[in-house]
């Protein structure tokens, strides 16, 4: 079962990858333009797209969209830090899982530290806009996922991975699709 959760992090690891450093090489229908992707721009101000986007819906998927894609992530990554160590002895605090507070909150400064490393990511290879609002939305969403992980324990941890791999693969779908989906007559700019 560890193996499971493994696969199901990793595989989510490469749709964040995908979604946040790769979208200037594929598309999906016509949800963004790859050739929009390709900036350099540092955006410290929070709550930014908040207060200058004239289009509510463009806030709630960007602040809502930011914080649904790390949630897999913190619950994954909750549930694999759980699990201890398959090195030789275990890790398992008194012979239960390590699902207390400290991990939750371990999950979600290594979200930050991640978020953290895409935002530079981004603005060094000019592959998005690196955004304080992406390192906080990111951060939430990994603190959301390890306290639905932690609260729903461990008879569901199989749910996560098996509906987290689900989603990478309806993703990968997705990019496979690319602009065969949508209609480019409809678009409005």
């Amino acid at each position: 079962m560890k193996n499971l959760h493994r696969i199901a992090f990793l595989a989510w690891l490469v749709v964040i990858i995908a979604l946040t450093l790769l979208k200037s090489f594929y598309q999906i229908g016509y949800l963004w333009d790859p050739d929009n992707q390709r900036v350099r721009e540092i955006i410290l101000e929070p709550l930014d797209v908040w207060r200058s986007s004239s289009n509510w819906f463009l806030s709630v998927f960007e602040y809502g969209g930011n914080t649904a894609l790390f949630i897999p992530f913190g619950a994954l990554l909750f549930i694999v830090l759980s699990m201890g160590s398959s090195r030789g002895g275990s890790n398992r605090v008194r012979g239960g899982p390590r699902t207390g507070w400290a991990s939750v909150w371990k999950v979600a400064v290594l979200a930050a530290l991640c978020s953290f490393s895409i935002e530079i990511a981004q603005y060094a290879f000019s592959i998005g806009r690196s955004s304080t609002d992406d390192l906080l939305s990111n951060t939430l969403g990994g603190f959301l996922g390890a306290l639905l992980a932690k609260a729903a324990g461990p008879k569901l941890y199989p749910f996560w991975s098996g509906v987290s791999l689900a989603l990478a693969a309806v993703f990968a779908v997705l990019v496979g699709l690319g602009e065969r989906l949508g209609d480019p007559e409809k678009i409005v700019d």
